[in-house]
């Protein structure tokens, strides 16, 4: 992976010390969820509690079906669990939950819960996925842009164009791809488009940064340069929420925890 001398734009790396804080950033308490599948419920998560402090790496590891996507999504407000509560810097989440929906409808934005789960989405949290979601139509400065377009109204486009532009830029010769800003999805490798995916997940500044297995999809080599890359953005500050199968990935971490039968321990 080619080194960059700028840093990226990071909320955490902007406004919070090197060192772990004390204060829980994000608190999960007693998650439980299940799905029905047919005439039978599934149970995936029972009674899920963590924190997160700032700055931490945490890092959750489960088989394969163990519930730790869910999990990841429930923490980063993409999920609703039908029990338990998540806090972000104190403030609850989900609606109590005799008020909770478990679909989303269009109605769902003018409830309060609702919108605190989209602006939690759109400043506080940035997501990468184990298949990239890239958008095949967009170059790489695009795909990395449209984040910022996201939470931005569009009359005020045009003036946060170029702030927006000059963080895209940037993080993306931090992460190694300043020559492939006008490449498209299907031109890049497999590493590559991981990189374009956290500097997505990365460019709107977010104080959590949520991967669900980041090397799941990459051979050795591209996988170990990605953990370096979250290792060093994690010395920069950035808190990590991490979700993986791999044990040699979950090394990375501050600590690891496991998820088996619908469990956290440590």
């Amino acid at each position: 992976m080619n080194s960059a001398t700028q840093s990226p734009p990071t909320r955490a790396a902007e406004n919070a010390p090197q060192a772990t804080s004390t204060r829980p950033l994000l608190a999960a308490q007693g998650l439980t969820k299940t799905y029905r599948m047919g005439a039978e419920e599934l149970r995936v998560l029972s009674d899920c509690s963590l924190t997160v402090a700032g700055g931490e790496f945490v890092a959750i590891m489960g088989k394969s079906g163990s519930g730790k996507s869910t999990l990841l999504h429930i923490l980063g407000a993409l999920d609703v669990p039908q029990q338990g509560q998540l806090t972000f810097r104190d403030e609850p989440v989900f609606a109590p939950p005799n008020r909770r929906s478990q679909r989303v409808s269009m109605f769902d934005v003018l409830n309060s819960a609702e919108r605190m789960r989209i602006r939690l989405r759109r400043r506080h949290f940035g997501f990468v996925f184990q298949f990239y979601h890239l958008l095949p139509e967009l170059n790489v400065l695009e795909n990395v842009l449209i984040t910022r377009m996201v939470g931005l109204k569009t009359f005020a486009w045009p003036a946060g164009r170029a702030a927006a532009r000059a963080d895209a830029l940037a993080i993306l010769q931090r992460v190694g791809l300043g020559e492939r800003l006008r490449h498209r999805p299907n031109q890049l490798s497999g590493g590559e488009r991981q990189r374009v995916a956290i500097a997505r997940a990365l460019v709107h500044r977010p104080d959590v940064l949520l991967a669900d297995e980041p090397t799941g999809n990459l051979d050795a080599e591209n996988g170990a340069s990605l953990m370096a890359l979250l290792k060093g953005l994690h010395r920069e500050g950035q808190t990590i929420v991490m979700v993986t199968h791999d044990s040699s990935v979950a090394q990375f971490a501050d600590r690891t925890l496991v998820l088996e039968r619908g469990r956290l321990r440590a």
